[in-house]
Parts: C-alpha cells; structure tokens; sequence
C-alpha cells in the first residue's frame, strides 16, 4: 500500500502543476509548480526516496531516457535537424556570454568556490548538476557539495517562468503567421515529412501487427546500440546524443514510426517517470542551505542571464530568428531535455486547442529548443563541468 499512496503523491503533484499552468494559460508552468510542491515536501513529510518507493527507481529511469530520447527523433526529420545549426550557436554563445560575467564579476565579488561550484549547474542544468556534485564530492570538499543542487533549485524558480514567457510571446507571434495563411502555413508542415507509408513498406509485417510491443522494441533496439557504441568509443560521444542522432536517422529511413511512444500509447507514463526522477533531486537540499547562499547565486543567476540575452539579442535578426525564440533557445542552458520539451508543449496546448495550429507551433519552436539544449545540456555541461573542477 505505501508504494501507491507514494505513486498517488507523484501524480497529484504533477495534476496540480498541469492544473495552475492551464488556469494561468502558462503562465505559470506545471514544472514550476511540481518542483515547488516536492521541494516543500521533502522539507517536511516526505521520505528522501519517495521516488524509488513510487516505483522510479534508477533502472527505469535508464529505460524511459533512452526510449524518450529516441522516441524525439521521431519528431523531426533529418532536413529539420541539420537546419538548427542556428540554434545550436545561439545556445552556445549564450552559455559564452554567461560564463564571461559569472567569471569576471562573480569571481570579483563572491569568491571561487562558490562561483565554480555554482556556474556549471547554470549553464548546463541536471547534467552539470550531477557531474558537479560527484566531482566536489571525490575531491573532498564537502563543505560545497550541496551547493550546485542549490543553484539546480533556485534558478528553476526564474528559468521556468522566464522560458514559458519568451515561448508564449514567440507562440503570439506564429499564431499571427497561421492566422494569415493557414493552408500555406499547415503545407510547411506536411512539406517537409516523407509519406510515412512509403518509409515503412520495408520494415513492417503489415498494419495487424503494428502493436504498442512492436514499436517499443524498435525503439528500445535503436537506444541499446546507441548506448553501446558510447560504450565502445569510451564514452567521448555522449549516449543521450546518439539516442537523439539515431532516432532521426533510423526514423529517416522508415525503421522507426512517426511520434513512435504516443503511437505506442506509454509517452507520458515514460515522461511523467523522468520528470519524477529529476524533481527527486530536491531531496539533498536544506531551507537553511538555500538560505546561506541565495543572494549569491541569485546574483550568478541575474549575471548568467544578463549574458544569455545579450548574445540571443545580437544574434537573433542575423540568424532570422525573433529575440524572444532565440532567448529561449540560450535559456535551455538552464533546463534542457525533458523540461525544454514539457514547457514547449505546454506553452502550446494552452495557447490553442486547434490541432493543426499546435502543428505548426511545435513544428517551428520544438526542434530548436531540443537541439538548443542537447547542445548545451548534453553536450557543453559536459566539457564546461570538467573544466570548472579543475579549477576547484
């Protein structure tokens, strides 16, 4: 019984995220709301392993990762990809321009340790925030150790609104597009996917057989060897972007189906579990650890962004981008992947309920903020952490 009542908890709190961020028309994202009701949980009732006990436990969340990685490359198409190379720049610049005030000024005013053990978490989210932690932990400097997942904590309080904002001013903008020409802007779309027939006729046993356990073994297929080339080339490619890589390419040539996890019917239960597995980290902080540095990092935050915009700002009209979607592409530094997807779709399903609408949104916002943070997220944390605890 204590397994579902934990379950019950797990989803309450991401109904009642879901619940504000529709009330507030996005306003308010559900991830914001979610992440605040574990925080204030594990301060008081909640055990630190709620998330193991409501069945999230370490190998599942390697399962729904890479299910949900591969299953974004069904998404897009390989045409797609290759042409957020913009975005990717814009991201990474913006992770440049973070780092130069954060360094010079923060360092000036705040001291090393706490700028080095912080900034990475700001540039590269989770992933920074892990390498960060298991990095300050084996040099034995545990006075510090909390402090990138304070910094994971606090800038989520302004990332989250701030992403949401930049998104529903961009989603305004594209609504005005649709509104003008809608059957030109629903033909960019179907433009550019393949007739999915035409792509599958070589790799399926027919329509009777296309079942929900057909489609996850595919998919589970196309991580296992993405993980395993990882594996065989030590690990200097990263796993989780070769999932994405693979799940294009294999989707690309009609191996894969189109939005592979929601044909298979499992997409939010693998999204709901990830998401669960992240917010867990909440759990190894303290009112009174947030409390001895929330001025600073508030401060690191507000230099990290300072930043962000200024590279999004002078790069947004010579890469044809509007200011508010390249921001947004800078600030998946701060989140990345599942929270650059969840905050997306759900900018978009509270600005429109028409279907084809929601298309095109997603078809022009989605791929660059998923491109945008594998770049930082998945890719720079991992080099920008490293060269910050050489530094400790």
């Amino acid at each position: 019984m204590e397994n579902l009542l934990f379950f019950c908890f797990v989803m309450a709190a991401m109904f009642i995220g879901e619940c504000i961020s529709t009330r507030t028309k996005s306003w308010i994202p559900s991830i914001f709301v979610t992440a605040l009701i574990f925080l204030i949980g594990f301060w008081t009732v909640l055990p630190k392993d709620l998330i193991a006990k409501a069945s999230y436990s370490t190998p599942f969340i390697n399962i729904c990762i890479g299910l949900l990685l591969v299953h974004l490359g069904t998404l897009m198409n390989l045409k797609k990809l290759l042409q957020q190379w913009k975005a990717v720049c814009i991201a990474l610049i913006g992770v440049a321009g973070t780092m130069l005030l954060t360094l010079s000024i923060g360092l000036a005013f705040f001291g090393k340790n706490l700028v080095l053990a912080t900034v990475p978490t700001l540039t590269g989210g989770l992933v920074s925030a892990a390498l960060m932690t298991q990095g300050i932990k084996s040099v034995g400097l545990t006075a510090i150790v909390a402090y990138p997942v304070a910094m994971f904590v606090v800038h989520h309080i302004v990332s989250f609104p701030l992403i949401s904002l930049m998104l529903k001013q961009e989603g305004h903008r594209l609504q005005k597009v649709y509104a003008n020409d809608p059957t030109k802007a629903q033909a960019s779309v179907i433009n550019d996917k393949t007739d999915e027939s035409k792509r599958h006729q070589f790799f399926s046993f027919g329509k009777d057989y296309e079942t929900s356990a057909f489609i996850m073994a595919k998919v589970a297929l196309i991580a296992a060897i993405s993980y395993w080339i990882s594996d065989l080339v030590g690990g200097s490619i990263n796993a989780n972007v070769l999932c994405l890589i693979f799940g294009v390419v294999f989707h690309e040539i009609g191996f894969l189906d189109d939005n592979a996890m929601n044909k298979a019917g499992v997409f939010n239960w693998l999204m709901y579990g990830l998401l669960a597995y992240i917010l867990a980290e909440l759990n190894a902080t303290t009112p009174q650890t947030i409390g001895q540095i929330l001025l600073p990092v508030i401060t690191l935050i507000a230099l990290g962004l300072i930043g962000m915009f200024i590279a999004s700002f002078l790069l947004a009209k010579p890469f044809g981008m509007s200011r508010q979607m390249a921001f947004a592409c800078s600030l998946t530094a701060l989140c990345g992947f599942p929270s650059d997807y969840i905050l997306t779709t759900d900018v978009v399903n509270n600005l429109t309920k028409d279907k084809q609408e929601q298309v095109f949104l997603l078809d022009n916002m989605l791929p660059k903020m998923l491109v945008g943070g594998f770049a930082t997220v998945s890719v720079a944390a991992v080099f920008v952490a490293s060269f910050f605890l050489k530094m400790l």
